[in-house]
């Protein structure tokens, strides 16, 4: 083992994650340091492996879950493998470790491990550091949590490794635990690319303009980040917002000639793409001199030189575009799209020869090339060679299958008529070409000569000098890949898209008699750049310097994510090359409370938490927030246990489920009069199952439905506001993706606005235009629905499990959603009917935990109303922050309801992920065979008229109409611990996924503290531990302020005034408030998001909404309530 002095012990002992983008340990200027670092990984590794030999002979029981996290593959395992998996195959490890009393040399080995995977990170090893670092992690698993530079390690090298999902989990726990971590303007930035990438534009917005916040250090400017919102803007089709952004970037002083050359190229390649920027003629104008002003400002980039021979082949200037594409290629950036483009070209001039080497050319650079293999199959099948166009267009079918399963955005089921039948002529062409193989005679050696050489022999002939030439430098080029076990395809890069510039026209089958070569390859143009959804972008950006374009193919996205975030950064390593350790530790890590950690222990702050108990009383709670150091800012508040781990979705139960236990029956009750009703036993029954349905209430309390109806609503109020959202006709149990032809979980809807006179309108032409053909009034399999819930599972699970495949439907349907009645001068009379409800199922009422909010929160604790045609869908979710739901239909018709219990959530989150949908800001109707697989039950059943539909804490649901209905919903919060604890957990996973929570829980928790007695042990103690941290956190905070210097004004809050929310983060604020002095527009900040604009609270102004004495009364007189009389439990 090498020795190594003091001083560069320590040195290195400074060195983690937090210094990955500032310190080039690559640059000469740091190569004493590079070695140092690198004499450290030897000792390191020497260290653990002798570690090791005591360890493996303690551990030979887990033998197989070692190797397997010691796999060379580790980030193809875990891309492949969900997070229950993994937590599998972690706990026999963890289990056997943790019944040992840990020694200091354990320390001190897991700690070596953590210290070994920043190193590789530092040195760009990422396969190493994930390696290290999931070795780490085994022993970590109970409080991995504490170790900040850990979880910011970890998820750079997933990131680096294209492993985006669990990129993305990293990083999202990281900001949750450390809001002011040192690098999280890194984070923000990184998750703003990945969830761009992923679909999930509008919150990656919401990251990357929270990356434009931060003041720390950064390797990215200011502009490279608005030019990143830009794009944004553009893969979402706001091509005027994009434009915008664009433009203003043009006219900054300080712009750097490289982002201006990538500026002038998006401008450029959206001008040849976008119709509505002009006229076609201005708009080529416009593009061509974009596109030479981006080579002007960067004459190295092919990027450019290959799109500006897209634009003059656009205009059929073929000359010039060979010229763009021959200098593109001359710059050693030409690439299979290069190629491929450089063939149509050939193969548009009639010469099929040179055409064939350059699609060779093309599919030897990028095996995967979709457009390639399709036009070199049209290119071949023009020539009669019919085995050798089957070929390619299986290769191009293979490839778009692949990618269709992986990483889909949301985007994608927005698909144009013209895509869709362009992806099916493709099938349409095999199947054509093995009906004529299948009759074809055997080749033989008097056979016709063929015109050109067959696909074997051209991939192994010998091609012209230059491209070949060409060829291997580009290969030579190419960023190292990892490995090919795992290739990740999917959406488009963070650089340009948009569509071709020929006019979409449907891609027209190629006749037996023989098509013009002219026409096929016209069409084959548009074939290629839109059988997949997902690449229409990809194949049209092609704007980025590291990023090979594809006008007709496709390119791992991940590289391109990560290849824009190495690109944006490159300025900033030639500019910070000799970065001094000192500098970055001073200026960046003074910042985050992680500072302290440098052995990652983590046990100072988990000493420190233990010190406060809910037993405490508020006297003995501000003594302790006293003792906690100032210095920094508090850190991360969770209502949640004390040492709690981020919340994050549960496994599902083990329990195997048989079939009938796969389709259980729904939990019903028939109400025979109004005593029934009011009966304890109807609650005890809706709070003991997932979901309910209560027969008869209608008719048990004489409620008036009518109030209710279309008729009714128009007469009282028929320019009220109605949501529409417009949808696919399909039938309840299924959900098709119509360009394939199966079933997928993504739905389509699309949102609008009418009003209530306009919505009845549509209903009743829609019911009268039903009447014109009685076949088309219900769908298949609603007349075997029976009044007898036990058998709404079988009858219904029967249809769907034996249904034939069904012929896919493409009309179209308006939905009226979230119509609301919480005004009580409009709505009185439908209101008050709603009084006749028993107490527990009321909107408003002393039992219901929404009623204590103090102010109104639209649709949860005020009635909505649904008005539906057949087949109009509510998708697939749980209610905001897990409170039950009441549901009343009123008819005339059905609907049908799906169900599953609250416990097999996680599993659906898991589903969800993997049809590459978010749970949260997604819409999704499961796949039922999909749920059925992974071991999840489904309740289905039927609401009729008058029936109540109680939907208990968590539930998951999704619902359609039968027939013409309206419907109206709320939501309730009983009383019980089940019940808000399921609602802290989610409020708490709701941050850590960035999604604002309605229902402001740290609000409604004083507000319950001051209004209600609790007897119920559980749920005394889940309310006293949330207003232990919160008030902890609020005394902590005030100190915090106190101590830079700045005032906190008393502001107070008005009657019935709605809870505080960041402008920034959306995250609730209470008590303690941050808002800008010389802003016109006050906007509430959290602590974190002002430091973020000031570090030093410069100029911002600190308002308190409660004396802290109130709050310490509140606290104090917040006891639990002994009682012999009933108690709500749960």
């Amino acid at each position: 083992m090498g020795q190594i002095s003091f001083e560069d012990d320590c040195l290195v002992r400074e060195l983690d994650s937090r210094y990955y983008g500032f310190l080039d340990l690559s640059s000469p200027k740091n190569a004493d340091l590079r070695t140092l670092v690198q004499q450290t990984i030897t000792n390191l590794q020497n260290y653990i492996a002798n570690g090791k030999v005591q360890e493996t002979q303690s551990t030979c029981d887990n033998k197989n879950a070692i190797q397997k996290y010691e796999s060379s593959n580790v980030a193809g395992e875990h891309m492949e493998n969900n997070s229950s998996q993994n937590n599998e195959d972690i706990k026999p490890f963890v289990k056997e470790t943790n019944d040992k009393d840990e020694k200091t040399h354990d320390e001190q080995y897991v700690n070596a491990l953590c210290k070994l995977g920043h190193l590789h990170l530092l040195l760009g090893e990422y396969s190493e550091a994930l390696s290290a670092y999931q070795k780490y992690l085994r022993f970590r698993e109970s409080n991995y949590w504490t170790n900040h530079a850990f979880i910011y390690g970890i998820g750079v090298a997933y990131f680096k490794l294209r492993c985006f999902k669990w990129a993305i989990k990293s990083f999202q726990e990281l900001l949750y635990l450390s809001p002011n971590f040192a690098c999280a303007n890194e984070v923000h930035l990184r998750l703003g690319l990945m969830l761009k990438h992923c679909g999930e534009f509008q919150i990656a917005l919401k990251h990357l303009q929270l990356a434009l916040l931060y003041t720390y250090p950064s390797t990215f400017s200011e502009l490279q980040v608005k030019f990143q919102i830009a794009h944004l803007y553009e893969v979402q089709n706001k091509h005027k917002a994009a434009k915008d952004g664009y433009e203003f970037l043009l006219n900054e002083k300080n712009i750097s000639l490289e982002l201006k050359a990538d500026v002038y190229r998006q401008l450029g390649w959206m001008y040849h793409c976008v119709e509505c920027l002009g006229e076609k003629k201005e708009r080529e104008a416009n593009a061509l001199n974009f596109l030479q002003k981006s080579i002007e400002a960067d004459p190295k980039s092919g990027q450019s030189l290959y799109l500006l021979g897209r634009c003059y082949a656009g205009i059929n200037k073929v000359h010039d575009a060979f010229l763009a594409y021959r200098n593109s290629v001359e710059k050693s950036e030409g690439n299979a799209d290069t190629w491929c483009s450089i063939g149509v070209l050939y193969q548009q001039q009639n010469q099929p020869t040179d055409a064939l080497q350059a699609y060779i050319c093309a599919v030897q650079l990028d095996k995967d090339h979709k457009a390639a293999w399709t036009n070199l199959g049209i290119l071949y099948e023009s020539c009669g060679q019919l085995r050798d166009a089957y070929a390619c267009y299986l290769n191009a079918t293979k490839q778009i299958s692949f990618q269709s399963s992986l990483f889909r955005r949301k985007q994608a089921i927005r698909m144009k008529k013209d895509t869709i039948g362009l992806s099916k002529g493709l099938s349409q062409r095999i199947s054509f070409l093995e009906g004529q193989l299948s009759q074809a005679p055997l080749p033989s050696i008097t056979s016709k000569r063929r015109q050109l050489c067959s696909i074997e022999e051209a991939w192994n002939l010998p091609i012209s000098l230059e491209m070949n030439s060409r060829q291997q430098q580009t290969a030579q080029m190419l960023p190292r890949q990892i490995s090919k076990q795992s290739p990740i395809q999917g959406p488009p890069p963070p650089y340009p898209h948009s569509q071709l510039s020929q006019s979409p026209i449907p891609a027209k089958r190629i006749k037996e008699d023989g098509s013009s070569q002219q026409e096929i390859i016209q069409n084959n143009v548009q074939l290629s750049s839109q059988l997949h959804p997902n690449l229409i972008n990809i194949s049209d950006s092609l704007n980025q310097r590291n990023f090979n374009a594809m006008p007709e193919g496709n390119k791992t996205s991940e590289q391109s994510v990560v290849d824009t975030f190495d690109d944006i950064s490159n300025d900033i390593y030639k500019q910070s090359e000799t970065i001094k350790l000192e500098r970055l530790s001073h200026d960046a890590l003074s910042n985050s409370e992680d500072s302290r950690h440098n052995d990652y222990n983590g046990g100072g702050a988990s000493e420190l938490s233990t010190t406060f108990k809910i037993q405490m009383d508020s006297k003995q709670l501000m003594a302790a927030v006293k003792l906690l150091p100032i210095d920094e800012p508090p850190v991360h508040c969770t209502v949640l246990q004390v040492n709690a781990p981020p919340p994050s979705p549960p496994d599902c139960p083990p329990q195997k489920l048989t079939r009938d236990q796969l389709l259980p029956p729904t939990p019903s009750v028939h109400l025979e009069n109004k005593k029934n009703a009011f009966s304890p036993q109807l609650q005890e029954f809706c709070l003991k199952h997932p979901i309910a349905v209560v027969r008869g209430l209608a008719g048990a309390l004489k409620l008036d439905l009518g109030l209710f109806s279309t008729k009714t609503l128009v007469e009282a109020n028929p320019d009220h506001s109605v949501e529409v959202r417009t949808q696919v006709h399909q039938s309840p149990d299924e959900n098709w993706d119509t360009s394939q032809g199966k079933r997928v979980w993504a739905c389509i809807s699309h949102r609008s606005h009418t009003t209530i006179a306009k919505y009845a309108q549509y209903q009743a032409s829609s019911f009268q235009d039903s009447l014109k053909d009685e076949s088309d009034k219900v769908f298949p399999g609603s007349q075997v629905m029976s009044d007898s819930d036990s058998k709404d599972s079988v009858s219904n699970s029967n249809i769907n499990l034996k249904r034939k495949k069904h012929k896919i439907n493409s009309k179209m349907l308006r939905f009226g959603t979230n119509v609301d009645l919480s005004d009580e001068k409009k709505w009185k009379p439908q209101l008050t009917e709603l009084q006749k409800l028993p107490a527990f199922a009321r909107v408003i009422s002393a039992a219901n935990m929404l009623s204590h909010v103090g102010h109104v929160i639209l649709g949860m604790n005020t009635v909505q109303l649904y008005m539906k045609v057949p087949g109009s869908r509510t998708p697939g979710h749980q209610e905001n922050n897990n409170f039950c739901s009441i549901n009343i239909n009123i008819g005339p018709g059905d609907c049908e309801w799906f169900a599953v219990p609250d416990a097999y959530w996680g599993g659906v989150h898991n589903l969800c992920e993997k049809n590459n949908i978010s749970y949260l800001h997604g819409s999704w109707w499961p796949v039922l065979e999909d749920l059925y697989k992974e071991n999840i039950p489904v309740y289905r059943f039927i609401q009729k008229p008058g029936d109540l539909v109680w939907v208990n804490a968590g539930c998951v649901h999704w619902v359609q109409s039968v027939g013409w209905c309206n419907n109206i919903a709320w939501n309730v919060g009983p009383l019980t611990a089940r019940q808000y604890s399921l609602a802290i957990e989610r409020y708490e996973w709701n941050k850590v996924q960035a999604f604002k929570s309605i229902v402001p829980m740290v609000h409604l928790s004083w507000n319950l503290a001051r209004n209600i007695k609790v007897s119920d042990t559980k749920l005394f103690e889940l309310i006293k531990m949330c207003l232990l941290q919160t008030l902890k956190n609020v005394l902590h905070i005030q100190e915090y302020v106190k101590s830079k210097g700045v005032e906190i004004r008393f502001n107070g809050r008005g009657k019935n005034e709605a809870s505080r929310y960041c402008g920034q983060c959306e995250v609730e604020v209470f008590n303690v408030l941050f808002i800008k002095e010389q802003e016109k527009r006050h906007v509430v900040h959290c602590l974190s998001c002002a430091l973020k604009l000031s570090p030093s609270l410069q100029g911002i102004v600190c308002l308190e909404e409660y004396h802290l004495s109130e709050l310490q009364r509140v606290y104090d007189s917040f006891t639990l309530h002994r009682t012999q009389g009933l108690a709500y439990t749960q």
